[in-house]
């Protein structure tokens, strides 16, 4: 903003002090002289264009602030820090710009290496370099964000989506997100802009991949739960064929333990069980031979 016009307001202090002289002596209606009237009006108007040179004069530059200093409109080379600082009314002007870390949000379209369509969301931290302020504000001006950073940023994630398949663009995020991060790095270096970060806050592909990809991962949970199942299967038949082994080894063992002594044991032993369980009674028979029990059986031979 252009300061006063001075020259104008001390072309209108000389008239008015040049009435006042020739005005000097003379009487005014309602008594006294025009001379002390405007003696007071030429102490009040220096005095109150002192005030307004020296406002006008004054420039502060704010916290995460740069004054880029123009003369008569022309960028100048210097660039002000924050601070009190004096400027001159009318020839000087100040253009403050924010040099703190800002925040762009871009929307990129773009295709995977499988030509696969992708839609991205881009966040880029980033602040414009504060000893080059004034050549950001005369070369690009205060629409760097449109102008530079947007197309830039959109132009860097189609380069870096075009070397990773879709699937790779998923497993291997970071590793996209850094390649995005350095380029597009040395790219705005160039307009003295400076990337602190770069976040993927997004990556969509097409319905139909989105499909595909779940249908997917649905039979891949189902091939692993199928081998489970088998392997399970194995661990049982496994466990019975054991257990049968175990069971064909102790009747083999028990066969060849097996004497003419144990078979003797064996039938005394079923025998005194018969009769120990034998209620006294004969048993009723039709033809046939009637049963008996031969008692010198348990004598032994």
């Amino acid at each position: 903003m252009s300061g006063p016009d001075f020259s104008e307001i001390f072309r209108r202090y000389k008239e008015a002090l040049g009435q006042a002289q020739q005005s000097e002596g003379k009487n005014i209606p309602g008594g006294g002289k025009m001379s002390s009237k405007f003696g007071f009006l030429g102490f009040a108007i220096p005095a109150f264009l002192l005030v307004i040179l020296v406002s006008a004069s004054v420039v502060i530059v704010g916290p995460g602030q740069r004054g880029v200093l123009l003369n008569f409109g022309a960028v100048q080379p210097t660039v002000w820090d924050e601070g009190l600082h004096f400027k001159i009314p009318g020839y000087q002007n100040i253009v403050r710009m924010d040099v703190r870390v800002q925040k762009e949000v871009t929307e990129a379209a773009s295709a995977s290496k499988d030509l696969q369509d992708l839609h991205s969301t881009i966040a880029v931290n980033f602040n414009v370099i504060p000893d080059k302020a004034g050549w950001v504000f005369q070369n690009i001006g205060m629409g760097y964000k449109e102008r530079v950073i947007d197309p830039v940023t959109q132009e860097v994630v189609k380069a870096v989506t075009a070397k990773y398949t879709a699937v790779e663009l998923i497993t291997e995020r970071e590793k996209v997100r850094s390649g995005i991060k350095e380029l597009l790095k040395a790219r705005l270096l160039d307009y003295n802009i400076a990337v602190v970060d770069v976040s993927i806050v997004n990556f969509k592909f097409s319905a139909q991949f989105t499909q595909a990809i779940e249908n997917k991962q649905t039979a891949e949970q189902m091939a692993l739960k199928a081998s489970r199942d088998l392997d399970r299967i194995k661990i049982e038949a496994q466990q019975k064929v054991a257990a049968a082994q175990a069971e064909a080894e102790s009747l083999r063992l028990q066969r060849q333990n097996i004497t003419p002594d144990l078979v003797e044991l064996r039938r005394i032993e079923a025998m005194q069980e018969a009769i120990r369980k034998w209620n006294g009674v004969m048993p009723s028979v039709t033809g046939g031979a009637l049963p008996f029990i031969d008692a010198r059986a348990y004598g032994g031979k």
